[in-house]
């Protein structure tokens, strides 16, 4: 959305490189005039980690068209852009071009209410609020210095795209169990099964287990063949 500008006390300084005349135009609709201009870029034309510097030149093309309700606006500008990678912070210079079209309205009458939006100076007009708009909303929150850029690595910090594809830093160790590692190591015992092949078993190691039947004995003293009386 563009910024609403009221009509203000302050007149427009001509020599402003971003202040057109239309004088040429007339107040008669249809009738339209074409402007190429190189100018210097406004300050804080910025968003995030890049912008375009200030002072950097500006390519400007403006077509100014007289209508009914005051002159309408078309321009495209082209601006370069200087700021950081996103991913590997490294420098990025881009160029963007962007394109506009706004109604700059004749001034209200005396004792008329302002009417909101863009409004014409006399016979001037000023597109730098209407040009900044448009370049910031162009502006890319996340630039990239390529489409493919790796990034940094996350544990030591150096640029992917220079370090090679077998730049490793070994398993990942959660940080809550990093101070383990500071711990002396210890080498865990090793033991060893016996071996057997069989030979160190001949059968006599085992022997059957033997039962004897209970002997049981008359009064007299003598074994009794017959057993005990169940009855």
């Amino acid at each position: 959305m563009p910024q609403l500008r009221r009509n203000s006390s302050q007149r427009l300084d001509p020599r402003e490189p971003l202040v057109f005349s239309t004088r040429a135009l007339g107040r008669g609709a249809g009738s339209e005039h074409t402007e190429t201009r190189t100018v210097p870029a406004p300050a804080e034309l910025r968003v995030g980690l890049v912008g375009v510097p200030e002072g950097a030149e500006l390519e400007l093309n403006v077509r100014l068209e007289a209508v009914t309700e005051g002159v309408l606006v078309t321009a495209t500008a082209q601006a370069p852009l200087a700021g950081e990678c996103a991913r590997c912070l490294e420098p990025v210079a881009q160029q963007v071009e962007v394109g506009f079209q706004e109604l700059f309205g004749y001034a209200p009458s005396a004792g008329g209410d302002a009417a909101d939006g863009y409004s014409l100076d006399g016979d001037l007009l000023d597109i730098e609020p209407a040009l900044r708009d448009a370049l910031v909303l162009a502006l890319p929150l996340a630039p990239l210095c390529r489409d493919d850029c790796p990034g940094l690595c996350v544990d030591c910090g150096a640029q992917l795209a220079t370090a090679g594809p077998e730049h490793s830093h070994g398993p990942a160790i959660d940080p809550r169990w990093a101070g383990l590692q500071e711990l002396p190591q210890f080498e865990e015992p090793q033991f060893e099964a016996p071996q057997f092949d069989g030979s160190q078993f001949d059968g006599s190691q085992f022997e059957a287990p033997r039962f004897e039947a209970p002997q049981y004995k008359t009064e007299t003293g003598r074994p009794d063949p017959s057993g005990p009386d169940l009855n």
